[in-house]
């Protein structure tokens, strides 16, 4: 929005640009990376079952992820 705030701490919810991310990107910013393993484990495994996507879907995102640059301190944060 466009309100000053002075000597005030100002909170953003960032889960609508995760999701817009993720859609654009096919990357979770909310998932730690791969080799990082977390208490979840296995029930994590269970309910995340791959959405179908159409072969051209996944060539667009394969492009798209090519491209793709996240800045470490960014991810790290979308992490915590």
């Amino acid at each position: 929005t466009k309100t000053l705030t002075k000597n005030s701490i100002v909170q953003i919810d960032a889960q609508p640009f995760k999701q817009w991310y993720f859609k654009k990107y096919g990357v979770d910013l909310s998932k730690k990376a791969k080799g990082d393993k977390t208490k979840e484990g296995k029930e994590g495994e269970a309910k995340d079952e791959p959405e179908k996507k159409s072969r051209h879907v996944i060539a667009k995102l394969k492009a798209r992820a090519a491209k793709q640059k996240l800045e470490p301190l960014i991810e790290d944060q979308f992490q915590s």
